[in-house]
């Protein structure tokens, strides 16, 4: 019996010892979870007091987490408790908006002119050249920036010049637009006949062509604009200043009425009747071929009989043609200055064609169309 009893008394003591630290080890455990708790919703809590304080910011409504995202608060009552919320929303960055160019012609006012034909040109001026007999006009007589019209006269310089036109020239850096910035298919370095030169500057507006030309011109690219100026005062363009030889620069100006007698004055020359009214052209740069097209897409057109044409567009210039075709058996020279939309001066001069074929039968009789600028 005792040695039972004191085996009894030994294995209690053992499980005893094998309890305790148990409990312990879970009431540890329990005490740990609960701090953690009790860690987590104060770090909750904070969290929570932060994002709202983020969210209202200074005044309370919104605050930008990034360049592209903001918080807003959101307040909303249900069954009588306020609730509140905080949604991200993603933005676009605001990019101000440039304001537009406006045309020298829309400056004057101009564009309040109305005419009966409708056009969206604001200048337009229509004669016969057989007699110069003007058949219709609107403002012809506002000198206006007149863009790439302006190589016009750089092409009449240089036939009247009689350079060599074999001349090989280079396109150089100093021919690269730092006006415009415009881009060019003719890169540094490329080089061309002089009359490869002037077929591209006629026929596809071909910025660098024109600025080459001038620039090989005896004395350079200042006496070229001079004999440009020259030229323009002999031909009686009272109302042209040119400062330059591409049409780039806005402070090349003329009126319809000078553009008129330029045309003229161009068509007497068959290799700017041909350069200018070619539809097509391939060009070898010495390091590539280039197709070039005209830039005025009616001379490609059968119903037109066009001897003579010239494009031109920068900002402050708006859209500009000049053209000598035929209708109706007519000579007829055609300026238009200052269009608005980008096929709008050959709708123009569509418009033109057909006012003088309804007026067929009285062809003879003196067809006399003015209309001029408003009085601001």
């Amino acid at each position: 019996m005792p040695r039972s009893a004191l085996g009894v008394i030994c294995s209690l003591l053992f499980m005893l010892s094998t309890l305790v630290p148990a409990s312990v080890a879970t009431a540890a455990t329990a005490a740990g979870k609960a701090a953690a708790a009790k860690k987590h919703g104060a770090s909750k809590r904070a969290g929570a007091h932060h994002r709202g304080s983020a969210a209202r910011g200074k005044h309370g409504a919104t605050l930008s987490i990034n360049r592209h995202e903001r918080l807003v608060r959101q307040e909303t009552t249900s069954h009588g408790r306020r609730r509140l919320s905080y949604q991200r929303i993603a933005f676009a960055p605001v990019i101000p908006a440039v304001p537009p160019v406006i045309s020298a012609g829309d400056q004057a006012g101009l564009n309040l002119t109305r005419d009966p034909l409708d056009l969206k040109s604001s200048v337009a001026l229509v004669l016969d050249q057989s007699n110069s007999q003007v058949l219709f006009e609107k403002n012809s007589s506002v000198a206006l920036p007149i863009a790439s019209i302006t190589k016009l006269m750089t092409a009449l310089v240089v036939v009247e010049a009689k350079q060599n036109m074999d001349e090989v020239l280079e396109v150089t850096n100093d021919d690269v637009d730092h006006e415009k910035n415009s881009s060019s298919r003719l890169s540094v370095g490329s080089q061309l006949t002089r009359t490869t030169m002037l077929h591209i500057a006629l026929m596809s507006s071909e910025n660098r062509a024109a600025s080459a030309l001038g620039r090989n011109y005896p004395g350079g690219l200042p006496a070229f604009v001079v004999a440009m100026n020259a030229k323009a005062h002999a031909l009686g363009m009272s109302d042209t200043h040119y400062v330059e030889p591409t049409g780039l620069s806005s402070h090349n100006v003329a009126s319809a009425r000078d553009l008129a007698k330029l045309v003229v004055a161009a068509h007497e020359h068959p290799i700017l009747r041909q350069y200018s009214t070619d539809t097509k052209f391939i060009v070898d740069t010495g390091r590539r071929s280039l197709q070039y097209a005209n830039s005025n897409h009616l001379v490609a057109n059968p119903g037109w009989e066009i001897g003579l044409q010239k494009t031109g567009y920068i900002n402050e210039a708006g859209r500009c043609l000049v053209m000598l075709a035929k209708i109706e058996g007519r000579p007829i020279v055609m300026v238009f200055l200052d269009s608005k939309g980008k096929q709008s001066r050959l709708a123009d001069a569509g418009r033109i064609r057909k006012w003088l074929e309804a007026l067929k039968p009285r062809a003879t009789q003196p067809v006399l169309q003015t209309v001029s600028a408003p009085v601001n």
